[in-house]
């Protein structure tokens, strides 16, 4: 007997879809799964004011033409931003977010921030109108382990903040470590963190062992097993300061399996139907609504979406590169098979 799964239209709360062609070849596959998304501003130049975010939303708009997608978008902290720009952003109500990437820490972060306390005045803002700081949660020193970027921005960085800023919104984006986890299941409702589909699915393992597998370069970097156990565990667990956020970064495969590659994961294709397998797997399907089209918007006071979708439990084969027009990327489960696919929908996983 089939199995179906019925839940409201997902929210993807950290998503990349680039720009121009990019854009117009990814946005298709987010919309059929999500209804809104929350776009990343890391273009270059970055998104960084009112103005660029609601040119960056138009061009999103003209590029989904019929689909019906709702994107969110957020500003790009830099050293030039100013209490001002927050003011501005209080009366947009499609700016969400505000962006912290130290500078240095993934794709055009150049433009980012190198010490978060010179940015003050900014901060003392955003608390007072309720503005969140979406941060990238990864120190930049070249003297620290890629694989401990993370635990020692939340030792050194993350857990002054807090304290510093006590009610200022924050979320530990793409969270991928114990210590992460534990620090946001232990202070206020105020700190929120999202997590990916690949850092509950995979460890270094999968990218290191019998050849590596560059198209699972990402920051934060996969991390070992009992850091997967625990992202795992804190998405399946119900509690409402964790939330969907796929960090899906396309990436030209040229860029992924060169000498020199870039960090990112694509997963826009086919991540809700991972998400939902791994809630299944963990028996933890009752809970996989919450975590994928309500905590979200409860944490950014977002009204939750009316309309519905519907997957069956059926095995679909993931090409191993996708070619849209002249654009090739590697998805998520390049060359696996994954086990729901949309109701309905006969070419869901067909490549456009």
């Amino acid at each position: 007997m089939t199995e179906f799964i019925t839940l409201r239209k997902p929210d993807d709360f950290h998503l990349h879809v680039r720009d121009d062609e990019v854009l117009k070849c990814v946005l298709p596959h987010v919309a059929r799964y999500f209804k809104r998304a929350m776009i990343m501003p890391n273009l270059s130049p970055p998104v960084s004011n009112i103005e660029m975010a609601l040119d960056y939303k138009r061009r999103i708009g003209d590029a989904v033409q019929n689909l019906d997608f709702n994107p969110k978008m957020t500003l790009y902290l830099t050293p030039f931003t100013k209490p001002e720009d927050i003011k501005a952003a209080r009366n947009e109500d499609s700016v969400i977010a505000m962006k912290y990437y130290p500078a240095g820490a993934t794709t055009n972060s150049e433009y980012g921030v190198r010490d978060i306390y010179q940015c003050r005045k900014v901060l003392d803002e955003m608390q007072k109108i309720g503005l969140p700081l979406s941060i990238h949660g990864e120190i930049v020193d070249p003297d620290i382990d890629v694989f401990d970027r993370e635990q020692v921005f939340v030792d050194t960085i993350l857990s002054k903040l807090v304290a510093d800023f006590p009610q200022l919104k924050i979320i530990l984006e793409h969270v991928s470590t114990i210590e992460g986890v534990q620090f946001v299941e232990e202070t206020g409702d105020n700190v929120a963190a999202t997590i990916t589909a690949h850092h509950m699915l995979l460890n270094r393992n999968h990218m290191l062992l019998n050849g590596i597998k560059s198209y699972l370069f990402c920051f934060p970097i996969l991390k070992s097993e009992k850091h997967r156990k625990a992202v795992l565990k804190a998405a399946v667990s119900g509690n409402k300061k964790f939330f969907l956020g796929t960090d899906s970064a396309p990436h030209e495969i040229a860029k992924k399996t060169g000498l020199v590659n870039a960090g990112g994961i694509y997963s826009s294709f086919n991540a809700l139907p991972i998400y939902i397998e791994l809630f299944k797997q963990q028996n933890a399907l009752e809970k996989f609504e919450a975590f994928s089209s309500q905590f979200g918007a409860d944490f950014y006071r977002l009204d939750h979406n009316e309309e519905r979708i519907k997957l069956e439990r059926q095995q679909v084969e993931i090409p191993e590169v996708l070619t849209i027009n002249q654009l090739q990327l590697i998805p998520l489960k390049s060359g696996e098979t994954i086990n729901w696919r949309l109701v309905d929908s006969e070419t869901e996983f067909s490549v456009p």
